[in-house]
């Protein structure tokens, strides 16, 4: 469980604390307007309204207590430089910061900003290859060259065994998990046999995993 502390409640930044609820970890939501803070009121452990750019109200807040900061703000790239640059001038452990372009990314990580993340590029890159392709369910890409991704059961493979199979020897690729009726298996053995309603998670490089799946 981590201490949190989630600057800007948009659409983003809500989404991302009721994620955080989730998982069962502190949060202190921040934002300039008060109908958005009462709206999240009920899925945070504390929500202020105050301006994140305002050295002396980010400094009453700790900064150095929380784990990670998010600055989720979004429409206001110059709060969201100023307040990343605080947060970082004030001792913040971690800060995680939102970026809408290239150039934004680059500001932010030259200005105190750990990691940044770009909602919309991420998940344009995902929905690209996961809906121009019928054999990808699903997939984390892990760095440039190695990705998760989750597909059917091949054809062929139908009936066989993990052992039997062996696309870690013929491809280097691993199956991490087997899918079934919607439950995550991680004990695959070299015994596990795969089935029609089966879906794999396949860790590899991209080039080995469109070449064993044809994706």
């Amino acid at each position: 469980m981590k201490s949190i502390l989630l600057i800007g409640l948009g659409r983003f930044g809500k989404h991302i604390a009721l994620q955080l609820n989730r998982l069962g970890h502190h949060v202190m939501a921040i934002d300039k307007d008060e109908e958005k803070v009462n709206d999240i009121m009920h899925i945070v452990t504390n929500a202020q309204i105050g301006d994140s750019t305002d050295e002396a109200f980010l400094r009453s807040l700790g900064i150095g207590n929380y784990d990670v900061c998010i600055v989720a703000i979004s429409n206001d790239f110059q709060s969201s430089l100023e307040t990343t640059d605080l947060l970082h001038e004030l001792g913040a452990k971690f800060v995680v910061s939102r970026a809408e372009r290239d150039g934004q990314a680059k500001f932010l990580l030259r200005n105190g900003a750990d990691e940044v993340i770009y909602p919309e590029k991420q998940v344009a890159k995902w929905a690209a290859i996961r809906y121009s392709t019928d054999h990808i369910l699903d997939y984390i890409e892990l760095d440039d060259t190695n990705a998760i991704f989750e597909v059917p059961v091949p054809d062929s493979w139908i009936g066989m065994s993990v052992g039997q199979v062996d696309i870690r020897k013929k491809y280097h690729i691993n199956i991490m998990a087997v899918k079934r009726n919607g439950k995550t298996d991680l004990m695959v053995t070299p015994d596990t046999v795969l089935t029609e309603e089966c879906t794999l998670l396949v860790l590899g490089t991209y080039k080995a995993l469109q070449k064993c799946f044809r994706i």
